[in-house]
C-alpha cells in the first residue's frame, strides 16, 4: 500500500491522563487549497519490522516533511469562547487561513480569511454582528453564507449582481466549546450547513450532570506523525515517567483485542494497566473498571472508561493546520470525584503536564525529522500505525474514484507489546 506522509505516534493503550484538563456554486465563489503529498513504503500486514522511506524530494534542513491531507470532514478550528461579541478571530485549518465570529443570534460562522476581491485578510476589516465588511472597498459579506451583500463602488448603471458573489464559507458548529470547521476538498463547491454532512463530533456523555475540561499544544510535524505517536502504546513508560504515572520499571506484557469500525478500529473494553496511578484512584468506588478507545478517521481517539455510574470520557484530535504542522486537542468530560474540591483545577495541571511530555517529545522529534530519514513500523506495537496508514490510504482513494473503501482489518485482531 503506498501511503502517504507519516510521522509517529495514536491509540493502542497509550492511556492517556485520567483526567485531562479543563472544564460553491454562485457565480463568483472564491476556492479551496489543496495539501502536498508523501510517501511511505509498502506495508505488509505480517511483516515483523517495516521500514518507511521519505519521499523522493529530500526535505530542505529547515522544512517538516508533509503529508497529504483528508478534506470533506470537520475540524475543531480554535475554542469558541473566543468569539463573543463583533470580535473577529483567526484560525488556519489544513492550509486554509480563517476567520471565524459569531452573529449577533449567536451562530458562529468561518470564513476564509481572503476577500475574493483583492484578497486582503477580511479579518482587516469590520464585523457589527450581522455583516463582515472588507476594510479595502468596503465590500460586506453575510459571514454563515458568504454571500457579497454589498459593493460600495457599484453605480445604477452597473449590471454586477454584488448577491452572486460569494466569499469562501464554510459550515461551522459548536460542540464541546470548540468551533469545527467542515473543510470540503477542492472543487466540491460551496458547501451549505443544510447539506448532508457527517455530524459533528462531541465527546461522549452519559448524564446531564457531569464536568469538563480541556486542553492545546501545537506539535511541529505533519499529522501522520501526530497521529501514529497518539496510538503508540510503547512510549509511556519512557516518555512519561512520573511519580503520579508510571516509572521504567513498571513496564510488563500486555494483550490488547481490536476489532474493525466504520473508518476505524476498537480497542476492545478491557481493564485498564495496573501501572497507571490515575487509574488506580478508582478503585475508590469498588467497582470493576473498563476502558474502551476508538479511533476513527480522519484524526480522532475517543476514551471512555466506565466504573459502575461512575464515567470519564475523552475526544483527542490531531488536527492538521498546515500540510506539515498540526495541534493536539483534547476535550474531557466526567462525572468521578464530582464533589472533589478544585478537581478541574488538578486535572489541568497533570493533564498539562502530560501532553508537554507528548510535545517535548515531538519538538526533538522534529530536529531529526527535518532531514527526511528513513523510518520503521515494527509487529505489534507499530500495527495500530499500519492500520492507521491503510485506512487513509482507503479513504484517499476512494475520494479520488479509485475504488470503494476497504478496510485493512478482516475481523478481531489479538495484539501483544510490552510497556
Amino acid at each position: 500500500m503506498g501511503s502517504k506522509n507519516f510521522h509517529t505516534g495514536l491509540i493502542a493503550d497509550v492511556e492517556m491522563p485520567l483526567l485531562h484538563t479543563d472544564s460553491v456554486s454562485g457565480d463568483y465563489s472564491s476556492g479551496e487549497a489543496c495539501g502536498a503529498g508523501l510517501r511511505i513504503s509498502h506495508m505488509a500486514p505480517d511483516t515483523a519490522s517495516l521500514a518507511i522511506y521519505p519521499s523522493t524530494t529530500a526535505a530542505s534542513s529547515d522544512a517538516m516533511p508533509s503529508t497529504t491531507l483528508i478534506y470533506d470532514d470537520w475540524y475543531p478550528a480554535l475554542r469558541s469562547e473566543r468569539l463573543r461579541g463583533t470580535k473577529l478571530a483567526t484560525a488556519m485549518l489544513l492550509g486554509i487561513p480563517l476567520v471565524l465570529g459569531r452573529r449577533g443570534d449567536g451562530q458562529i460562522f468561518a470564513l476564509r480569511d481572503s476577500c475574493p476581491h483583492r484578497g486582503i485578510p477580511l479579518s482587516c476589516g469590520w464585523f457589527d454582528g450581522r455583516q463582515v465588511t472588507c476594510k479595502y472597498h468596503g465590500w460586506a459579506f453575510e459571514p454563515v453564507s458568504g454571500q457579497c451583500r454589498e459593493i460600495p463602488s457599484l453605480t445604477p448603471s452597473d449590471t454586477l449582481d454584488p448577491l452572486k458573489i460569494f466569499a469562501g464559507a464554510f459550515p461551522c458548529e459548536e460542540r464541546d466549546g470548540h468551533a469545527w470547521v467542515f473543510v470540503p476538498r477542492s472543487g466540491r463547491g460551496r458547501v451549505r450547513g443544510s447539506d448532508a454532512l457527517p455530524a459533528v463530533p462531541e465527546a461522549p456523555k452519559f448524564g446531564v450532570r457531569y464536568r469538563s475540561a480541556h486542553l492545546t499544544a501545537d506539535l511541529p510535524c505533519n499529522v501522520d506523525h501526530g497521529i501514529i505517536g497518539l496510538m503508540d502504546p510503547a512510549h509511556g513508560p519512557f516518555v512519561h515517567q512520573a511519580w503520579w504515572w508510571r516509572s521504567k520499571q513498571s513496564i510488563h506484557e500486555k494483550e490488547k483485542h481490536f476489532e474493525p469500525i466504520p473508518e476505524g478500529f476498537r480497542m476492545s473494553a478491557h481493564a485498564p494497566s495496573g501501572n497507571s496511578a490515575p487509574y488506580k484512584l478508582l478503585g475508590v468506588y469498588g467497582e470493576p473498571i473498563m476502558t474502551t478507545i476508538d479511533f476513527i478517521l480522519p484524526n480522532r481517539r475517543y476514551e471512555t472508561i466506565r466504573c459502575g455510574a461512575k464515567w470519564f470520557s475523552s475526544l483527542t484530535t490531531v488536527t492538521p493546520t498546515t500540510a506539515n504542522h498540526c495541534r493536539i486537542d483534547v476535550v474531557a468530560a466526567w462525572n468521578i470525584f464530582f464533589h472533589v474540591p478544585l478537581v478541574t483545577s488538578i486535572a489541568k495541571f497533570f493533564g498539562n503536564r502530560f501532553v508537554r511530555q507528548d510535545q517535548v517529545t515531538m519538538i526533538q522529534q522534529a530536529e531529526g525529522l527535518k532531514h527526511n530519514p528513513s523510518l520503521m513500523l515494527i509487529d505489534d506495537a507499530d500495527r495500530p500505525a499500519k492500520w492507521y496508514f491503510a485506512l487513509k490510504q482507503a479513504r484517499l482513494e476512494a475520494a479520488d474514484g479509485q475504488r470503494a473503501t476497504l478496510h485493512p482489518m478482516p475481523g478481531p485482531v489479538t495484539l501483544r507489546w510490552r510497556s
